[in-house]
């Protein structure tokens, strides 16, 4: 099928770390709005200019402080996803605690000089919060799609996230190591990724705004958000970019893809788009790909740089968000580790090692509903961690 959107790369642009600042009135939530951690992606650089133009132009009374960060200023110069490599991978605590202490060791590449920048700014507008702080991360991506959000699966976040009227994609961090949302979360602040379409789709803009317009009212940064046309205007575009998708869905399989491996996604795929088991969804040099399971396709590559090839994704009921929130006020995890096969890991704390010869019979889903992710699988053993409440 023809996604109908030009594949003309949007023009490179010039820009500084820090787009804007907005300090509200009064003390209050700290909203933290990064875009471009792929140079490619320059749609949610330009929606943030567009939402500080009419913030200081229309100036509605706020509290707290609003700050756009670009993530990745050297590809962005190059309209590339990244120089060396890729950004959204480079916060591991480790990397992290090595680019807060200066260490030499830790700039090995373009990417770190720009993660060590990045960190600076976010950690000096954690300095001076004076309340909550949320992360809203833009992005794009390089097949077709309409907007959508991903965020760690905790209940400040699941609350954060269902405030925007676009699908809820749970699980996703589950197939990515060390994303700037994954270092966020992990400091205990309230996170959103948030996905606005193709990269050079102007729609995309649009997405973008307006999930920032939305963001601003969700945090309570805007003082009277149900009288500002701007939020309303957001809420009506969102909804109608996404009119008959789910509310929520899960990730069940990632495809992953190597430099060398001859990857490529057959044309028309689009988001969110129904797949069944067995269809064709694209080659590399090994043979054909098909679909390992039917559900709906999620962020096909389309695109030279990367190595999420694609993406599965399955309806996930509104009634299993509700379980798992009474099960996570009930604190039920802390009777887990009493089955038979499940052990707390000693040296970290928060993580179960799960005997998979012995449990078996413990669905992964069981452990999600828990607040636990999946964090690898060690031999015969399964090790999944709590997300930060």
């Amino acid at each position: 099928m023809s996604t109908g959107v030009s594949t003309e790369p949007l023009p490179a642009l010039e820009v500084d770390r820090v787009v804007s600042q907005l300090v509200g009135e009064a003390a209050g939530p700290t909203l933290l709005c990064t875009a471009s951690l792929h140079g490619n992606e320059p749609a949610g650089l330009r929606a943030l200019e567009k939402v500080f133009a009419r913030l200081e132009a229309e100036r509605p009374p706020m509290r707290g402080e609003f700050i756009g960060l670009v993530g990745n200023l050297t590809a962005v110069s190059r309209g590339e996803r990244f120089v060396d490599s890729d950004l959204n991978r480079h916060w591991s605590p480790a990397k992290v605690a090595a680019l807060r202490a200066h260490r030499a060791d830790a700039l090995e590449d373009t990417e770190d000089l720009e993660a060590g920048q990045l960190l600076q700014e976010i950690d000096s507008a954690v300095a001076r919060a004076r309340g909550e702080v949320y992360c809203l991360d833009l992005h794009t991506t390089s097949g077709e799609s309409p907007p959508f959000a991903t965020a760690m699966d905790t209940l400040r976040n699941r609350r954060f996230a269902l405030g925007f009227p676009v699908p809820h994609v749970l699980g996703l961090e589950e197939h990515l190591d060390h994303t700037l949302l994954d270092h966020l979360d992990g400091e205990g602040y309230i996170t959103l990724g948030f996905e606005g379409g193709q990269h050079d789709d102007p729609r995309s803009v649009d997405h973008c705004e307006a999930g920032i317009w939305l963001a601003l009212a969700e945090t309570g940064l805007l003082i009277e958000p149900d009288g500002l046309p701007a939020v309303a205007e957001a809420r009506e575009r969102l909804a109608a970019a996404t009119k008959g998708l789910p509310q929520v869905v899960e990730v069940t399989h990632r495809h992953g893809t190597r430099d060398d491996d001859g990857f490529q996604m057959l044309p028309g795929f689009v988001s969110f788009q129904t797949i069944s088991e067995g269809d064709l969804l694209g080659r590399n040099d090994r043979g054909e790909l098909r679909a390992p399971e039917g559900g709906g396709i999620l962020m096909p590559l389309y695109q030279r740089q990367g190595d999420d090839g694609f993406f599965v994704i399955r309806k996930f009921s509104a009634f299993w968000l509700t379980v798992s929130s009474a099960l996570r006020h009930l604190r039920i995890d802390a009777l887990l580790p009493l089955l038979p096969g499940v052990h707390r890991d000693r040296d970290r704390p928060g993580t179960l090692r799960i005997d998979r010869r012995v449990a078996r019979f413990y669905a992964l889903e069981i452990f999600h509903l828990a607040g636990y992710r999946k964090k690898r699988i060690e031999g015969d053993q399964l090790v999944v961690t709590r997300r930060n409440e």
